[in-house]
């Protein structure tokens, strides 16, 4: 090095050194005996190393890094081909239930068998519902109108509403649950109300395409049996 470059280098702060070898990208092509002699520590044990091992290990724990976000992506891929399969499942015993009562029967068998949700709820509005039962038990048209306006199911912590006291007395044993508008038409003829005795069963940052999938897939199978 120059004894010139050598004194304009010494005057430098970091951020100026920084600066300079962005603005100057020749500058160990210039000087590429320096890279022989420029030692960093070493990011775990503090040993002074050369840069260009540096860099091998920065390399390295990129590829580690690479790597676990990969298999963390193939072990969603693989957890959604699950639930795709079992909503396949679901939507087949819909479809082969003959009459509404059926549908029920066998939606509810299926969600606490196969998805392992252990207290299942539902309301059909009365206009819509070829059942009886607390499934046609009148809801409030507040609640009515909340429904219709969600674009998406709740998921979360255990709402104080009135959907609660649909689990009877399973309600105090809730500690998550997802409300799920049951949609066909274009209109929301009914709730799902699923419950869980596991707090992170039901979370706000859960995916919910597949329980909107099965809302109107039920509400279109129960209503179909209306007319």
């Amino acid at each position: 090095m120059s004894l010139a470059l050598a004194e304009e280098a010494s005057m430098m702060k970091a951020d100026d050194v920084a600066h300079y070898l962005q603005s100057h990208p020749k500058f160990f092509e210039d000087y590429a005996e320096l890279l022989a002699h420029l030692y960093v520590p070493h990011p775990h044990t503090g040993r002074a190393i050369s840069i260009t091992e540096r860099q091998i290990l920065g390399l390295r724990e990129k590829a580690r890094k690479l790597e676990s976000k990969l298999v963390e992506l193939i072990h969603f891929g693989e957890e959604n081909d699950a639930i795709g399969e079992k909503v396949h499942q679901f939507v087949l015993t819909l479809l082969a239930a003959g009459d509404a009562v059926s549908t029920l029967a066998v939606a509810r068998h299926q969600l606490q068998a196969e998805f392992r949700v252990p207290f299942v709820a539902l309301r059909l509005w009365a206009e819509h519902a070829p059942l009886s039962g607390p499934e046609v038990a009148p809801v409030s048209e507040a609640l009515r109108d909340s429904a219709s306006a969600w674009n998406q199911p709740y998921c979360g912590p255990v709402a104080e509403t009135e959907a609660l006291g649909w689990f009877g007395d399973a309600a105090p044993e809730l500690r998550s649950m997802a409300l799920v508008p049951l949609r066909h038409g274009g209109r929301v003829v009914g709730l799902l109300a699923l419950g869980s005795d596991d707090p992170q069963r039901f979370y706000p940052e859960m995916g919910t395409l597949f329980l909107e999938r099965m809302g109107d897939m039920l509400g279109a199978a129960l209503t179909a049996h209306s007319r």
